[in-house]
């Protein structure tokens, strides 16, 4: 299960992370890969790739990633280098900035809306956060 020797700092972008309905996390997320949100993430999250927020899913915080597929709730402002996807029961309460976005019809979202040509690749994560901050 535990492999000894060979450790790495450096990761391959391929991991998918879960947090499963339930739990609770307070702090901020950075990950090159995947993650998935069916619980509570109370802080920022940095991404370099998709992000899912379940159902029951919920962010109080800012968000960053390449790509986003929404079914629960977010409080904060989220920046997507690519698709934006706010699924049926989607609630966002912050401002969007993304290139492009999709919203079905009984999804909802409060705040402002800035589309165009950003950054469509994450790798350098504190330049989108600085551009994000400088037009919110």
């Amino acid at each position: 299960m535990f492999q000894k020797g060979n450790k790495s700092s450096v990761s391959d972008g391929n991991s998918i992370n879960l947090i499963g309905n339930g739990t609770v996390i307070t702090g901020n997320i950075q990950s090159d890969g995947d993650v998935r949100i069916d619980g509570n993430l109370n802080g920022d999250i940095s991404i370099s790739g998709k992000l899912v927020v379940g159902p029951m899913g919920y962010i109080k915080g800012n968000v960053i990633c390449q790509n986003a597929d929404v079914s629960g709730e977010i409080e904060g402002q989220i920046t997507v280098a690519e698709l934006l996807s706010l699924k049926a029961n989607a609630k966002l309460l912050g401002d969007i900035i993304t290139s492009k976005i999709s919203i079905e019809p009984s999804a909802t979202f409060t705040g402002s809306c800035n589309m165009g040509a950003i950054m469509k690749n994450l790798s350098n994560v504190n330049e989108i956060r600085e551009t994000g901050a400088k037009t919110a």
